[in-house]
């Protein structure tokens, strides 16, 4: 009796894993994962189109996002806002799904006091686009950010690559770039 409660509590683990996770969003976040290490050593180049205030920290400065590092579990791309090099956004294949952390850095390497947030790629992403949901760690860090989701997609032929963010439902940047630097 007790190895049957076992086994049934395991398919039951199994069933709500399932349905927190369905398999047809686990093939999708696979498949842009796959993408994105294919582009390897591709560097995308372009601005910020979001929000168009003169005044807005990127306004005006040439963004880079160079697909650097790539791993079977873990993508890092540096994203470069004009000479600032302190951002690298990470994109790591877990069991529980994609995830998207921003990794910020001083320029001696040690971490920004607000680092390491992000959160996990939703259900609902393709092949060629996935949306990151604020994660517990990124709300306790920054509140505001609670409700972020990030979206990061690539054009059908891998020639452009766009960055949102929403906050609140929102949009509040977002960022269009284009290969300039084929994957080596």
């Amino acid at each position: 009796m007790t190895m049957f409660k076992i086994a049934l509590g395991a398919l039951a683990m199994t069933a709500l894993q399932a349905t927190a996770h369905p398999p047809e969003a686990a093939r999708a976040q696979g498949a842009f994962f796959a993408q994105l290490g294919k582009l390897c050593g591709a560097t995308y180049e372009g601005a910020s189109v979001f929000p168009r205030d003169p005044a807005d920290s990127f306004a005006g400065k040439k963004l880079v996002a160079h697909i650097a590092a790539c791993k079977p579990e873990e993508i890092r791309i540096p994203f470069l806002v004009g000479e600032d090099r302190s951002r690298t956004w990470i994109i790591r294949n877990e069991r529980t799904g994609l995830t998207l952390k921003h990794d910020h850095r001083h320029a001696d390497g040690t971490p920004d006091a607000v680092t390491m947030y992000g959160g996990l790629a939703s259900d609902g992403g393709t092949t060629l686009a996935q949306s990151f949901l604020a994660d517990a760690h990124t709300a306790e860090l920054i509140p505001a950010a609670s409700t972020n989701v990030w979206t990061l997609s690539l054009s059908a032929d891998a020639s452009t690559m766009t960055y949102y963010l929403e906050r609140d439902g929102k949009p509040r940047f977002k960022a269009e770039l284009r290969r300039v630097a084929n994957a080596k």
